[in-house]
């Protein structure tokens, strides 16, 4: 296999890839008035009828389908059918194969649509589902962001807090406080620092880093797509948000063509983790969409941090993989032996979060070949369980379908037993020394 992903086609699905929690990057200017049309199908909720006839105008009637599927998704969304929209776009990926790896950048476009239309985010949270990588939960929060007038920390706290309480569901507050990263960021103009101090305003850990991941992804994804539609999102004064006019653009430079390891190593400690969670997304960005390069990218970070890098590779490799196991298992085996196994972490968990499916990383991990990869596999699958469900029954139905030796390794992910396996307790002993 060719080592370098670095085709057209690849690199439009790493970016498809990256952008989970990102914004909706939809290029040109639309041609079509979505809304004259849509009221041909007036009192039609039937989405395979409107994905039939938005496939019959948009995939054969235009030269940019693109731009047309997004205008008359974000007219649903608008005049309040964010289900509709939803529903639509799933039925419209079985009618046009170029729909499925851009789902995630139309669902942003519906939950930006939705937000823009007023409510609270919890009410406007219930009319999105965890399809397309949750993309309409993160465009909630960006359209939240672009309408206010100040942030704070109350503002900053009060955005989530209906998704927090001991029996909230965490897959929410996470939607929540990672859209928030991304929302933050396109409100200062790309400023990420100023951002990143925004999300110290979280009041617990977990909820910060999730944030942080949200600046970094929007950090990188805003370098990728420049030139992006903003589904009509004001930008503030004094700042600019690419595609939606405004003032000058933060002065802060997203990447450094010398140094494949920034902005990660100009961070303070604690956005650490966050960011290189996210770095390899910048790497290949920059080499070509080398996977053994950005590997050895990663071999060069700090010691404590090769195994996250290692985990944001295995992220990327998903967009090349797709649903092909084997080739995703084929890439991070490129890397170094003794961070592979991270690379599965990332691969396992994109798997999980693209419909929020642990059965879809529990067969991934069934086909990892090598023991210590198959280990952080099954934990990687049972963290992602433990975010999908709160009832320790749940998560350890949803871990049952493991491989017997693996098991206790989801279980432990999934936080329903307090000792790991002593194969995973010693694997990841060594990694974090």
């Amino acid at each position: 296999m060719n080592t370098t992903a670095g085709k057209t086609a690849w690199w439009t699905l790493l970016v498809v890839a990256v952008v989970v929690g990102a914004g909706a990057y939809l290029l040109g200017r639309r041609q079509i008035d979505p809304l004259a049309w849509l009221a041909r199908f007036k009192g039609t909720d039937n989405p395979v009828t409107l994905a039939k006839a938005m496939h019959n105008r948009c995939g054969v009637g235009t030269t940019n389908p693109t731009e047309c599927y997004s205008a008359t998704f974000d007219s649903l969304a608008a005049a309040g059918k964010v289900r509709l929209a939803m529903q639509t776009l799933e039925q419209l990926k079985t009618l046009d194969p170029s729909v499925a790896p851009a789902g995630h950048v139309f669902a942003h476009g519906i939950g930006i649509s939705a937000g823009k239309g007023g409510g609270s985010i919890a009410s406007v949270f219930a009319q999105c589902d965890e399809s397309n990588e949750a993309g309409c939960y993160h465009g909630v929060l960006q359209a939240y962001f672009n309408a206010a007038t100040a942030v704070g920390s109350t503002e900053v706290n009060a955005v989530c807090a209906p998704f927090r309480g001991a029996t909230a569901n965490q897959w929410l507050l996470f939607q929540c406080v990672h859209g928030a990263g991304h929302g933050l960021t396109m409100y200062y103009g790309h400023d990420a620092p100023r951002a990143l101090s925004d999300c110290d305003f979280f009041p617990d850990e977990w909820s910060r880093r999730s944030c942080y991941a949200g600046v970094f992804m929007e950090n990188i994804v805003n370098v990728q797509m420049a030139s992006r539609e903003g589904h009509g999102l004001s930008a503030h004064e004094g700042m600019h948000m690419p595609g939606m006019g405004g003032g000058a653009e933060s002065t802060f430079k997203p990447l450094d063509k010398k140094d494949l390891l920034y902005p990660c190593s100009i961070m303070a400690e604690r956005y650490l983790f966050s960011c290189y969670e996210m770095q390899t997304a910048a790497i290949l960005y920059q080499n070509g969409g080398n996977i053994g390069a950005a590997a050895k990218t990663c071999d060069t970070a700090p010691h404590d941090m090769r195994y996250v890098c290692y985990q944001s590779l295995g992220r990327d490799i998903s967009a090349y993989a797709l649903a092909d196991h084997q080739k995703g298992i084929t890439l991070c085996n490129m890397g170094t032996e003794a961070y592979r196994p991270w690379c599965f972490v990332g691969l396992a968990k994109a798997f999980v979060n693209r419909n929020a499916r642990a059965d879809d990383g529990i067969a991934l991990c069934r086909d990892v070949a090598d023991s210590n990869g198959k280990l952080k596999c099954y934990e990687a699958v049972g963290e992602m369980i433990g975010t999908l469900r709160n009832s320790v029954a749940e998560r350890q139905a949803l871990c049952e379908p493991s491989e017997d030796s693996y098991r206790a390794a989801c279980l432990f992910g999934a936080r329903v037993i307090n000792q790991p396996p002593e194969a995973l307790w010693k694997l990841n002993t060594t990694a974090a020394s």
